[in-house]
């Protein structure tokens, strides 16, 4: 796996760890192994504060007449259900055991380390561990229904062929992007070991800090080297920053509300949010984004075209954003169209 995918995913199983003790109504919130390791694709804007959003939290929507996506899941269902070796549960659950193993049963306290892959009805995968090329570990009773029923039917060297009716999955919400409302999923699930979640809590914190510290490692480097590039200054605070266009406008405050024009990319070149690729300018209150843009913008007059090196702690820190992964270097190229109070 990519180190900026698995830092993602083992900052949401920490996250999910921390959430172990939440109420009833909360657990209902279910995340699935697609959830915690799928490719972000929500808009990162650089606000300060507003969390994280997941698939799985993504408001449900209001309910809607039956389509004829959901009639085909009806139909692959039955049809499912009368094939050889699978079976089916009361919740409406089906699954068929591809190969039997002879170790443990999970509890719903337990974290368990699965292969897995996962598809709709049209055979389209939304999501695989084994494509990623390492298993993932989550708590076995925070999942959605069908997943974490079936895992606690399951022994260690197992592997099954879930199919998950929508209602055991995202329902009418649907998962983001990646999941489709009312959609019927199916998983091949391998259960390759049982954890305690101060094991795998011990395990993951470890493994974390040493990618956290190959990231930190990562931004000194480019930071070191970006200082001696020509035209490139630097703050007290650790704020880089190239002239590329100087301006002759207005100059913001801390307080003031500014449109500008903007590229955010990691220090890899990939670009995570862009309004120029959107069409149109954004405005916002320096007071409501992160603290790289807060002090950037403010050296900024109308008019400038500034590049800006922002070091992880004045961006989004060790919680990162859908994506953009934890300990982020970002660079900007922003473009100061007015300051409007």
């Amino acid at each position: 796996m990519k180190p900026t995918l698995k830092l993602i995913a083992l900052t949401s199983l920490l996250a999910l760890a921390a959430c172990s003790n939440d109420s009833d109504d909360e657990k209902t919130k279910s995340e699935t192994p697609a959830i915690v390791e799928a490719d972000g694709q929500a808009t990162a804007t650089p606000d300060a504060e507003a969390p994280a959003e997941t698939p799985a939290e993504v408001p449900a929507k209001a309910p809607a007449a039956k389509t004829a996506s959901e009639s085909k899941d009806t139909a692959y269902l039955k049809d499912n259900k009368s094939k050889d070796g699978v079976q089916t549960t009361e919740s409406g659950l089906q699954y068929k055991v591809l190969s039997e193993g002879d170790g443990a049963t999970p509890t719903a306290d337990d974290f368990v380390t699965v292969h897995y892959a996962g598809r709709l009805i049209d055979g389209s995968e939304f999501d695989s561990s084994y494509k990623r090329g390492e298993p993932a570990t989550f708590p076995a009773g925070r999942l959605i229904k069908g997943f974490t029923e079936a895992l606690l039917m399951m022994k260690v060297g197992d592997k099954w062929e879930i199919t998950i009716p929508s209602e055991l999955a995202y329902g009418e919400r649907g998962g983001g992007d990646v999941i489709p409302p009312n959609a019927t999923l199916i998983f091949d699930v391998e259960l390759l070991a049982i954890k305690s979640e101060a094991e795998a809590r011990a395990e993951q914190e470890a493994q974390m800090a040493e990618l956290k510290a190959e990231f930190i490692a990562a931004e000194q480097s480019f930071l070191t080297e970006n200082s001696a590039r020509e035209g490139v200054k630097a703050t007290q605070s650790g704020l880089q920053y190239k002239v590329l266009t100087e301006g002759t406008g207005k100059m913001p405050t801390a307080e003031s509300k500014v449109t500008v024009h903007y590229e955010g990319k990691l220090l890899n070149g990939e670009v995570f949010d862009s309004s120029y690729k959107r069409g149109e300018t954004i405005q916002f209150g320096l007071n409501q984004v992160i603290p790289g843009w807060t002090e950037g913008l403010q050296l900024m007059k109308e008019g400038a075209k500034y590049e800006l090196y922002i070091p992880y702690a004045l961006a989004y820190g060790e919680r990162g954003r859908p994506s953009i992964p934890p300990f982020s270097t970002l660079i900007f190229t922003v473009e100061l169209i007015s300051v409007d109070s």
